[in-house]
């Protein structure tokens, strides 16, 4: 049995989605058990979001705008798919009933004036829920028997809404319950990847780019053979091939090392995909839907040891740095707490931040499309303290971009020492290069380590470490 995960590139247009289709005809010929879990169309959850927080905000032209939008392109991918077929109909009637269903509940969270977290994932499931019918459809006018499965059926969890943590065993008796026989009976079954839904019935999701842990929990389940993750990229690289054309791809890791990889900001791995796989033993592969053939990244229990040990340089583009500006004789560490906490209860991901005393400020590192609905949160939260001057400003400093680089010891003393150098190395490049850096952070390990800087440096600074680490040498698996 195989469990395939498509992300939002790899449906991301009428193209994609005929691709992604012949990928799951091929494999099923060989497996004949076999479940696709899919994104939403990329930069469709983005866009819902945005439309939400532009209600909550009164602009009601906007997300009507957005919803439009969707709407165009979600047609116009199903007609270009579908055609006159007897599928498009049904298809159709289903992508408008949805997006106006989004509609309401964007007329709902206007009246409120507030944009809750159940509410975010009420809005941001829509997605997934869109993509899986209209794959599904696609499939059967192909001949294939393929139904589209919400995961508000089939995967359990809390009511923590934004990142629900899953129900293990609950899920797997709905899953016994409700996929395998259709499974059994050769049905291949196309499931909405992030979203879950509490025993209530409420739908819940399970953090952005939660496709992966989608895959990761159904594949556990079912006790799937192998899971694969499709995504854009030759599985995962040393740098971003975007940057770095001649990045090489680690063609083997193991559990630990992926998740510390995807801790770190590895696009193409959620951090919590991992989890359930180690705890049954089921490889994970990562492989590219734009060039099938490639083997990709193979994720196992222990790698072979003589693996070449090379250390991943992750880079995350498209960020801001937020600014919370204490004055001298004002700032505590009560105003850090409420500043994470406000952003962590709005679903808001911090992806590093850096607290200076001297300064008395804190700094936030946020996604761009964050970085509006980030400051409004603050500037409400800390409105007394501007108003009296226990703060002198919030707002945003620059844009700015992540570079991680995390060492990948082999277990043996020299690769150990190899990868403890890793930091030191990195932080010599940039100094070499001339790079300001804005923050830094580093574990425990050594072994890896974070720098903030600013975003216009990213495309000299990732080849030029990538060069000084000695990963620039062509390979046949790259």
């Amino acid at each position: 049995m195989l469990v395939m995960k498509f992300g939002g590139t790899s449906v991301g247009s009428a193209v994609r989605f005929a691709e992604v289709a012949h990928i799951i005809k091929r494999e099923y010929e060989r497996e004949q058990q076999l479940v696709a879990v899919v994104s939403a169309m990329s930069g469709t959850t983005s866009a819902l979001i945005e439309g939400a927080r532009a209600a909550a905000g009164g602009q009601e032209e906007r997300y009507q705008a957005i919803r439009d939008g969707l709407l165009s392109r979600h047609l116009q991918a199903a007609g270009e798919l579908l055609g006159d077929t007897p599928e498009y109909a049904p298809v159709e009637e289903y992508i408008r009933q949805r997006l106006h269903d989004y509609d309401r509940l964007c007329q709902s969270i206007a009246t409120l004036g507030e944009f809750t977290m159940r509410g975010n994932d009420a809005v941001a499931s829509i997605g997934e829920e869109l993509s899986s019918r209209i794959l599904a459809a696609l499939l059967r006018v192909q001949g294939q028997r393929a139904v589209a499965v919400s995961a508000t059926t089939l995967v359990r969890t809390d009511a923590q809404y934004g990142s629900a943590v899953p129900d293990m065993d609950a899920s797997r008796g709905l899953v016994c319950e409700r996929l395998r026989p259709m499974l059994e009976q050769g049905v291949i079954t196309i499931v909405t990847g992030f979203i879950g839904a509490t025993a209530q019935g409420v739908t819940t999701t399970l953090g952005r780019g939660g496709s992966d842990y989608s895959a990761a929990i159904l594949g556990a389940c079912l006790d799937a053979d192998e899971i694969w993750i499709w995504t854009d990229v030759n599985g995962i690289l040393t740098a971003d091939p975007k940057l770095v054309p001649e990045a090489r791809t680690l063609p083997e890791l193991s559990y630990r090392e992926a998740e510390e990889l995807a801790f770190f900001g590895a696009d193409v791995l959620h951090p919590k995909t991992v989890i359930p796989l180690a705890e049954r033993g089921i490889p994970l592969r990562i492989l590219n839907s734009y060039n099938a053939q490639h083997p990709g990244t193979l994720i196992v229990p222990q790698p072979d040891g003589r693996r070449p040990a090379m250390p991943a340089i992750i880079s995350t583009e498209g960020l801001c740095l937020i600014g919370v500006v204490g004055n001298p004789y004002s700032w505590s560490l009560q105003m850090a707490q409420r500043a994470l906490k406000s952003l962590a209860e709005a679903g808001v991901d911090v992806l590093m931040f850096s607290q200076s005393f001297t300064e008395r400020n804190l700094n936030l590192v946020v996604r761009g499309h964050d970085q509006e609905h980030s400051v409004h949160l603050l500037r409400r939260e800390f409105e007394r303290d501007l108003r009296v001057g226990l703060l002198s400003d919030i707002g945003v400093q620059e844009q700015v971009a992540t570079i991680s680089v995390v060492g990948m010891p082999n277990g043996d003393k020299s690769t150990a020492r190899a990868a403890s150098s890793i930091a030191s190395q990195a932080f010599a490049a940039l100094g070499k290069l001339g790079v300001r850096v804005i923050s830094v952070g580093q574990p425990a390990s050594a072994y890896s380590v974070s720098f903030v800087i600013p975003e216009s440096e990213v495309t000299r600074a990732v080849p030029f470490i990538h060069h000084e680490l000695g990963l620039g040498a062509t390979s046949s698996a790259a």
